[in-house]
């Protein structure tokens, strides 16, 4: 399956033998889940299997398969190499109904093994005029911070955690440092902005050591609520700076990130994330959550 940058997905394989967009609605299924792969192992050509069956032949860098609709529960995903070598061999346990990507990428050791991680996507309503992001270090770097208008607003996430708001839209600038310092950013500054209604998961992915950092996202569409937008940052939550107010940018330069897309490219689709994190009050979340994996 080949890279795919800024389209809609089309044409991927669905283990039931029939395509369902990248939607919520469409997960909504009392005894099937929405499985995704995203293959994020730097310069790496990889065939995917989910059950011994091969969705997948020489996956590269930046890949968003699927959504592949499979029973919900337990199931086998295998990443093979060129050779036909095994990679990652890993179990998922799917819940009925749920959104999830799974993620092969590398560890934070530069050069370690590949590992695979799996996250849910909450497919939640959400309020109107607010986006919903999802942000994961998959890359191999140290722990990093986020800083907004050169404070730092979210602290020390690390190799396999990940992050999630429900914030505002609008044009806003951030910028990803090494944890503990305020020079040498790793990403950014930049100007960026996220699309109304819509659920976009980003990855952090490659090395600070060989200027290879990028970034792979995709996104799907959600139900709107009437709840009201977050303005600033609570106390107290996950390694976020107690109540710093986000000012948005009304104007300049910004990208926007549209549901149904994937998109692999360098900086922007990472500031977008990282923002979102700092903008985010409500529903914020810091976690691990890696599937089980030998090689």
């Amino acid at each position: 399956m080949k890279r795919i940058a800024w389209l809609s997905l089309v044409g991927p394989l669905a283990i039931t033998g029939a395509f369902l967009a990248p939607s919520a609605q469409a997960a909504a299924q009392e005894d099937t889940a929405q499985l995704m792969v995203v293959q994020a192992v730097p310069d790496e050509s990889i065939t995917v299997q989910i059950d011994d069956a091969t969705v997948s032949e020489g996956s590269a860098t930046g890949d968003v398969l699927g959504p592949f609709t499979v029973p919900a529960g337990s199931h086998q995903v295998t990443f093979l190499d060129e050779s036909g070598d095994v990679v990652v061999d890993t179990g998922v346990d799917l819940e009925a109904g749920s959104v999830q990507d799974l993620v092969v990428h590398r560890p934070a050791e530069v050069g370690g093994d590949p590992v695979a991680t799996l996250y849910a996507t909450s497919t939640e309503t959400i309020a109107a005029g607010k986006a919903r992001v999802l942000v994961a270090h998959t890359a191999s770097v140290a722990p990093a911070d986020v800083r907004i208008d050169g404070a730092v607003v979210f602290r020390n996430i690390a190799n396999g955690e990940f992050a999630t708001a429900d914030v505002a839209e609008g044009a806003h600038v951030a910028e990803l440092v090494p944890s503990g310092l305020t020079t040498r950013p790793i990403l950014g500054p930049l100007d960026v902005t996220l699309a109304n209604a819509s659920a976009t998961m980003i990855y952090a992915v490659g090395n600070a050591e060989d200027d290879s950092m990028d970034v792979i996202t995709h996104s799907i569409s959600l139900r709107t609520s009437a709840d009201q937008a977050p303005v600033s940052i609570n106390a107290g939550s996950a390694g976020l700076a107690a109540d710093i107010a986000v000012t948005p940018f009304a104007d300049g330069g910004a990208v926007t990130l549209q549901p149904g897309a994937s998109h692999w490219t360098s900086t922007t689709a990472a500031m977008a994330a990282l923002l979102t994190l700092a903008m985010g009050a409500l529903g914020l979340r810091r976690r691990r959550a890696t599937a089980a994996s030998a090689s």
